[in-house]
């Protein structure tokens, strides 16, 4: 057990000397978690021209996974100027589906109609002929064999990949008490969510890095996962600087997923959306190790404000 464990802290530090990549991908476009008002265009386009300029800046090739259906009170040409934005900014954009269902509680034949209604959708606002990257809702990818593997022929058959995500984290939840914090006045809250996120965000790359050691045997190109949102626009410059400092050059989605960790064999079926990284481990039938969890003063007031 000693030299296991001797063997695996060999193993990372020898891989964190090298050159770390990250592909950064972000969900739920054109925006969630940004409180009243989040989908008025005027607001929307200066949140999404303060979010794209980071990346725009350092040349981070992005990928964003666009809910088809969301701001329905949008024109077809204010969102088309919307996600001409991201194109204009070098990013590829996939299919997260047209309402955003967890397809826990989805039937896979309704999920797989709601895929094709964003196809149809997307299609003709980005006035492309094909959408490579799919991901889903929530990362749940079938609570049951059957399910899993039902959805992962579907999308073959569409011409979709699946995009995994390795860096899982809440990003959603510190957006979701900022917006809330912002829009009732309370700076107070709002400051301690600013200054918690990129620590709690550097903890989850952190044990990612490690873990990954631990269960591929190396480093590996991660896929980060973030959210369109307010926070992560005020935030984006923060984030860049943590990743540049621990070593991450930024590439592509499709170049993070050519490395052969993306062809492990993944058997997980069940009603969790996590990491890759743990789909990997529980496949190769290793022990459980969970990420850091958001503060727990964090996860208290989101369970406050979204009580009934």
């Amino acid at each position: 057990m000693l030299r296991r464990a001797a063997l695996s802290f060999l193993l990372f530090s020898l891989a964190s000397r090298a050159e770390r990549t990250v592909a950064v991908t972000i969900d739920d476009l054109p925006v969630a978690q940004s409180g009243a008002g989040g989908c008025e265009f005027p607001r929307l386009q200066s949140l999404t021209e303060r979010l794209l300029e980071p990346f725009r800046v350092a040349r981070v090739p992005l990928t964003g996974f666009v809910v088809a259906g969301n701001c329905p009170g949008l024109t077809t040409e204010e969102k088309k100027r919307i996600l001409g934005a991201w194109q204009a900014a070098g990013a590829e954009l996939g299919n997260h589906t047209y309402s955003h269902p967890g397809l826990n509680t989805t039937p896979i034949e309704e999920y797989e109609r709601n895929i094709l209604r964003a196809d149809a959708e997307l299609k003709r606002l980005l006035g492309v002929e094909r959408i490579r990257f799919f991901r889903s809702p929530m990362l749940h990818t079938g609570a049951d064999r059957e399910t899993k593997e039902r959805l992962e022929r579907f999308l073959a058959e569409h011409g979709y990949r699946q995009a995994p995500v390795t860096f899982d984290n809440s990003d959603w939840m510190f957006a979701f008490v900022y917006s809330r914090a912002r829009d009732r006045g309370d700076s107070q809250l709002a400051e301690r969510v600013r200054d918690a996120y990129v620590p709690y965000m550097e903890s989850i790359v952190g044990f990612f890095e490690k873990r990954a050691v631990e269960v591929v045997g190396r480093e590996i190109p991660q896929v980060l996962l973030l959210h369109a949102n307010r926070l992560n626009s005020e935030m984006a410059p923060q984030l860049l600087s943590m990743l540049k400092r621990r070593g991450y050059r930024f590439v592509s989605l499709e170049e993070a997923l050519a490395d052969d960790a993306y062809r492990l064999p993944n058997h997980y079926a069940g009603k969790g959306g996590f990491s890759w990284i743990h789909r990997w481990s529980m496949t190769q039938g290793m022990p459980n190790k969970g990420e850091p969890d958001e503060p727990a003063w964090l996860r208290e007031e989101y369970e406050r404000m979204t009580r009934p």
